[in-house]
């Protein structure tokens, strides 16, 4: 098979495809190299391979076949030229930043970040004098007046967790070009299946594997997309000296999950719109946020810019927090779990639980309010999801 084939093939099906190759065993299903390191021909050979003189595998913290292959499949379906595979996805964005960031530069965020996204800016990268600003993900001008001369990367995540706002990537990146940044995109909402940053100009793609990707909350892991010198070279870096390795099982485990992964994003993107719509109708409900209702304020810009909506919704519940956990105690089929993108449907109260750790002040100006429940539709049949929300809803 060679490369020309695989840059006509759609995602789904580099998605099965790339990143296979057989070993003389011929194994149609591709192994779990399951090793700590690797045998050389000779002390020259050795030498050759340390030295980056010859290509191959040196040691399983950062050359593994399983995690190389995993590698290969995502970038190809992101539209990437390489990937590093990290242990997780908070380690893929601190690998990230650390390769690319200096003492005394600056980020502009989007303020609807994850928590431990906001958490690692704040509290760890601004001890070593890289700062951080948030803006609206939405509002384009205040990411341009945000931007400083010490300003070298726009970070975003789009659709948003909890709200889902959706950015205008390919406005966002001219802006990063027009001043010398570079855009990160957290991809790990919608995986490639459902959309593709770097086709927008995005430079980086980064992944918590952990959620969709996997699919089955069975695995950490997570993965950083982009050139062959940015992150080729500087993310791999500190990858190969920092140690946040994706284990070969981890790997295996990803590489299979993302051979379903079209399929599975659109069954719950299927089941999120319905569930919306139901939602959107019942009178405990405030207010619904999911890019694939009209009332969405981004919904036309979603529709343009992903194949699908998604898994991903939350609402407000009439009634604040009280309300909020007597709906999610009242449940007896979805998981009350923080983790999302599973084969089951989770249920959780953000304010409580995943943006727990900023501030108030924080969590009001990213719309996460006492009463915001947060979705992640699995594939049940959806209407007995809804029979499991309905009666905490009616009482």
């Amino acid at each position: 098979m060679s490369n020309n084939d695989q840059n006509h093939w759609g995602t789904a099906t580099r998605g099965v495809r790339v990143g296979a190759e057989r070993t003389p065993e011929g194994e149609h299903s591709f192994p779990i190299y399951a090793t700590s390191s690797f045998v050389f021909e000779s002390a020259a050979q050795a030498a050759a391979r340390f030295g980056g003189d010859e290509p191959g595998n040196i040691y399983s913290r950062f050359t593994n076949p399983t995690v190389r292959a995993f590698g290969e499949r995502l970038a190809a379906m992101e539209g990437g030229e390489t990937c590093v595979a990290t242990a997780s996805g908070m380690s893929a964005i601190l690998s990230t930043c650390l390769a690319l960031l200096n003492q005394g530069e600056h980020i502009v965020a989007a303020h609807t970040l994850f928590g431990s996204t906001i958490g690692l800016f704040n509290n760890h990268l601004a001890r070593f004098g890289v700062t951080t600003s948030y803006v609206s993900p939405t509002d384009l001008d205040a990411w341009r007046e945000a931007i400083t001369p010490a300003t070298r990367m726009l970070f975003v995540e789009t659709p948003s967790n909890p709200l889902t706002e959706i950015v205008d990537l390919a406005a966002l990146a001219e802006i990063a070009r027009d001043n010398g940044c570079l855009l990160v995109v957290d991809n790990c909402f919608c995986t490639p299946a459902l959309q593709r940053p770097i086709e927008f100009g995005a430079d980086i793609v980064v992944h918590s594997a952990t959620k969709f990707i996997d699919g089955q909350g069975r695995c950490l892991g997570g993965a950083v997309i982009g050139d062959a010198e940015t992150v080729g070279e500087k993310v791999f870096g500190i990858l190969r000296s920092g140690g946040a390795s994706m284990s070969p099982f981890n790997a295996w485990v990803f590489l299979k999950a993302l051979e379903t992964l079209e399929v599975r994003m659109r069954a719950h993107t299927a089941a999120a719109q319905t569930l919306a719509e139901w939602l959107e109708a019942q009178p405990a409900v405030e207010r619904v946020y999911y890019p694939g209702l009209a009332s969405h304020p981004q919904h036309e810009l979603a529709a343009r810019q992903q194949d699908g909506f998604g898994g991903l919704l939350s609402f407000d519940v009439r009634g604040g927090r009280d309300a909020a956990w007597r709906l999610i105690d009242s449940t007896r089929m979805l998981s009350i779990t923080a983790n999302l993108g599973d084969t089951r449907t989770t249920i959780v109260h953000p304010a409580t639980t995943t943006h727990s750790r900023i501030s108030a002040e924080e969590r009001a100006r990213a719309g996460i309010g006492d009463g915001l429940v947060r979705i992640s539709a699995g594939l049940e049949n959806v209407e007995d999801i809804i029979a499991d929300l309905e009666p905490g809803l009616a009482a």
